[in-house]
């Protein structure tokens, strides 16, 4: 039996504790679970998660989805919307938000932690995965060919995204950012005051545009554009998906409590009606709060 076995014992006997070796730095290229660190502040997590990325030639190894599709957006930008519009086209299949950055891998012990390691799998590894594999499952389900995920967090984990799918496309949804931040606050007036909703969407939005800004790749989209010429952007966006404009996309159908939950995604009346509602009038320059001005220029919204 090794030192460290025994060491285990007595430990374990006497104060109910074990040693365990301190976590290695990967070799090649490690990364975080988030990357680098966004400027918005980030939710609270675990000690960042080590994993490579995989290359080309590995990728039919290591994925069994392929392309998939993130919407990178604030909350209250709209994604909902266009998460349906997506969803009612043949070949694409958007769930509800699925928050699969929440879900993790632990070893429960050093011998599956050894095993796992001698394949060459750390933690990070493990949890991706587990996040292809759930989502893979979601699009073989629907019989469709891409997914398309929008959870709102997803504007966090951006690079982790790229990361695990370095095949994957990235569209970013914008708005307003002062009808972002009343959205928001409408959502729980007592709750959230206006200017605690502005501190709350500043942080989304600060990532959001962090990202769009590392991907040169990536297609913008303007929540107010949808509203105002649906067609249009959608055949904007197909062209980008590199699938054919579907026109049902501008009617998606009306929903009820079961496609709609609260707490993944809009669940209020207007996403329900099953088509593109009037967005609302855009703000006056004098109703934009200092701390959005910058936010506003660099969507080029009048600041």
């Amino acid at each position: 039996m090794s030192l460290a076995r025994n060491l285990n014992r007595a430990l374990t006997v006497t104060t109910g504790l074990q040693v365990r070796r301190a976590p290695q730095a990967a070799k090649g290229k490690p990364k975080g679970g988030q990357g680098k660190k966004s400027a918005a502040a980030q939710p609270a997590a675990r000690q960042a998660a080590e994993y490579r990325c995989p290359s080309a030639e590995e990728l039919p190894t290591e994925r069994l989805l392929r392309r998939p599709v993130f919407i990178i957006s604030s909350i209250r930008s709209g994604s909902t919307l266009l998460r349906m519009m997506l969803g009612a086209h043949p070949r694409l299949h958007s769930p509800h938000e699925l928050h699969i950055g929440r879900l993790e891998v632990t070893c429960a012990n050093w011998f599956s932690e050894r095993a796992m390691g001698a394949l060459g799998l750390r933690r990070g590894d493990l949890e991706h995965l587990l996040w292809d594999r759930v989502l893979h499952r979601e699009l073989a389900r629907s019989g469709k060919d891409f997914v398309v995920e929008k959870t709102p967090a997803n504007a966090y984990m951006y690079q982790r995204l790229k990361d695990c799918w370095p095949d994957a496309r990235f569209v970013f949804l914008l708005r307003h950012p002062v009808s972002i931040a009343r959205s928001w606050h409408e959502t729980d007036p007592v709750k959230r005051p206006h200017d605690t909703a502005v501190t709350d969407v500043l942080r989304y939005m600060t990532a959001v545009e962090e990202a769009r800004t590392a991907d040169a790749d990536g297609f913008t989209v303007r929540y107010e554009d949808i509203t105002d010429d649906p067609e249009r952007e959608m055949r904007r966006l197909c062209a980008y998906l590199d699938v054919d404009y579907a026109p049902a996309m501008l009617n998606y159908g009306k929903k009820g409590n079961a496609e709609l939950v609260r707490g993944l995604g809009d669940w209020r009346e207007n996403i329900r009606t099953g088509t593109v509602q009037p967005g609302r009038a855009l703000p006056g320059q004098d109703e934009i709060p200092e701390r959005l001005r910058a936010m506003c220029a660099a969507w080029g919204y009048p600041s």
